[in-house]
């Protein structure tokens, strides 16, 4: 992943779309999970919160809160890409992100799943912004941020 540079134009367009999106992102956080949870319903059974809920998913207010930081992680570590120079997240560590995916189970076909899952929630909320590079600017800088998860998942 080092040395791929992540354009001042991948840079505009993923800024440009996160603005947009930023007021919405309670209801896109959910969005993105509700569309992960249908591509694969076993996924449900890696959050402890989900495991003994009888409230639909769309209602449920712990699903809601976590759909909510994970979408605002993503997307905030994706606009700052180029700034930074690296992936960076707050609220959390790399670290904590690493070993959080590594006990929960999470292997590289949920990465892939939530790749998609993401870009079909991104397509939906920015229809009239959504084209080939802007798809490619969010594709790497997932990628990025998945590359810098993986590298801290260990036991």
């Amino acid at each position: 992943m080092e040395g791929i540079v992540f354009t001042e134009e991948q840079e505009a367009l993923v800024v440009k779309s996160w603005g947009v999106m930023k007021k919405n992102a309670a209801e896109l956080g959910l969005k993105l999970f509700l569309k992960i949870f249908e591509i694969a319903p076993t996924a449900q059974k890696m959050f402890p919160f989900l495991k003994d809920s009888n409230v639909p998913l769309e209602q449920n207010p712990k699903l809601k809160t976590h759909a909510m930081s994970v979408f605002i992680m993503t997307c905030e570590s994706a606009a700052q890409l180029r700034k930074a120079g690296k992936v960076t997240v707050r609220e959390s560590s790399l670290k904590k992100l690493g070993s959080v995916h590594h006990k929960s189970g999470v292997v590289n076909e949920h990465f892939e799943v939530t790749k998609y899952a993401l870009m079909e929630t991104i397509k939906e909320a920015v229809p009239e912004m959504w084209c080939p590079e802007m798809k490619s600017a969010w594709g790497e800088a997932y990628d990025r941020l998945v590359a810098a998860i993986k590298s801290e998942m260990k036991p």
